[in-house]
């Protein structure tokens, strides 16, 4: 016991760490540059010299061993889906100190690579150094589709990489992302991007609270799938456009919009629990409630989508309206499950009208302390009014447009619903019996 506080000391995990790489295909080569902080390297003693300082000409023939025991094992790569087996070529190996900035881009990247070491009279300490490895991976061919599956989040405790796929052509596409993302494929096709923001959406939905009591509070009253369907797709439908429109650039690029966006879903429950309340089973329009809220629910969904819009290459209408069919088709089997278990509740446990009051009244309380908590954290930021020039004027312009759609949709709508009502009174079904024509 008094030993191992001494063990665990020499091999401390570190809390934060910034991986950086590039890769870039050339011909039958594919370049993978890596930085790495030398202090995420465990369970390795490095020779020092002097007072402690790291000895450089000692330490550079342990770096081949070093890079590949802890960076190059725990990279998977695939060329058009088949993992590459042969194991990469360490070509070049350099120590260097924090300060500098090379790996800005891949040209100056391989150029400190292909240059001289650092000086061996250097004075730096081991871990406030990082290592910057060339691994030359062999390839088929430079056009081959090319995915990655990253497990250097062993690294430390939280690790972010930055990896940055440079094309034969030139053009670089950036991908930042944290832990461990499964497998990435750095030029996906638009079937695949399709899939994977499908599953994105559907797990999303399923993981969301706030999604799942809005639907709650749309479920309770009616208990009907074919009523319900609609309503539903009205809340994806209205989801869908703001959704698009963020990811665009059209929704405001301020501090105080997503506080602002999460105390209004909070209201929209809220709204919509007093709603069941008041009503019960007797809503009407619901549909035109479920599109509004579906408005403000769509810009919730845009920042959790945000940081995975990266991973769909060039695909990305096609991932928007992926992610939107994955959460439909989430909202699906949510409906499937409640439906049934609240016809049963009702059926054997509580009555109907005092069921929809508790369950509401449930859903009210919850969503009215998330909107007192949000609405206090919206009321930390200070308002101010944007400067007058040619971008504000531009992003006004922009937000009256998509408005004006907005209603215009709305306006159709409800045009088609009152339509359709109307001409379910004058159709001979619902006139009664002895009517005359």
């Amino acid at each position: 016991m008094c030993v191992l506080p001494c063990a665990a000391i020499a091999h401390n995990i570190p809390n934060d760490v910034t991986v950086q790489l590039f890769l870039k295909p050339e011909g039958q080569h594919l370049n993978v540059l890596v930085r790495a902080p030398m202090q995420s390297i465990r369970d390795m003693v490095f020779p020092q010299r002097g007072t402690g300082f790291l000895d450089l000409e000692r330490a550079a023939p342990m770096l081949p061993g070093v890079a590949t025991l802890w960076i190059s094992d725990f990279l998977e790569l695939y060329e058009d889906g088949e993992p590459v087996t042969k194991k990469p070529r360490v070509a070049a190996t350099r120590i260097s100190l924090e300060s500098e900035r090379a790996f800005v881009s891949y040209q100056s990247a391989l150029a400190l690579l292909q240059g001289p070491p650092l000086a061996n009279d250097v004075n730096v300490d081991w871990n406030q150094t990082l290592l910057d490895v060339w691994f030359d991976y062999p390839i088929r061919s430079e056009r081959s589709r090319l995915s990655i599956r990253s497990e250097l989040a062993r690294l430390g405790l939280r690790v972010t990489t930055v990896l940055r796929f440079v094309t034969p052509q030139g053009a670089v596409r950036a991908l930042e992302f944290t832990g461990d993302p499964g497998l990435l494929r750095l030029d996906p096709r638009w079937y695949q991007a399709a899939l994977r923001f499908v599953q994105l959406g559907f797990f999303h939905i399923l993981d969301g609270t706030d999604h799942l009591l809005f639907l709650l509070c749309l479920v309770i009253p009616i208990r009907r799938m074919w009523a319900l369907i609609p309503i539903v797709t009205a809340f994806t439908a209205a989801h869908s456009i703001t959704l698009i429109a963020s990811a665009y650039g059209l929704a405001p690029d301020v501090l105080w919009f997503p506080p602002l966006i999460e105390t209004l879903i909070a209201v929209s429950i809220v709204y919509m629990a007093l709603e069941n309340i008041v009503a019960g089973s007797a809503v009407s329009r619901r549909w035109m409630m479920s599109f509004g809220f579906g408005l403000v629910h769509g810009f919730g969904f845009s920042f959790a989508l945000r940081e995975s819009l990266q991973f769909a290459g060039s695909h990305l209408l096609t991932s928007l309206l992926s992610f939107n069919i994955g959460v439909e088709l989430g909202q699906l089997l949510v409906l499937l499950v409640l439906i049934p278990l609240l016809q049963l509740l009702f059926r054997y446990v509580v009555a109907e009208r005092m069921g929809v009051i508790i369950l509401s009244a449930l859903v009210a309380h919850t969503g009215w302390h998330w909107m007192l908590d949000r609405a206090d954290r919206l009321s930390q930021y200070r308002w101010q009014w944007p400067e007058w020039d040619a971008a504000t004027a531009a992003a006004i312009l922009r937000a009256l447009t998509v408005a004006v759609l907005l209603a215009g949709l709305g306006w159709w709508a409800a045009a088609w619903q009152k339509r359709r009502v109307e001409k379910s009174r004058r159709s001979p079904e619902s006139l009664p019996p002895n009517a005359v024509g």
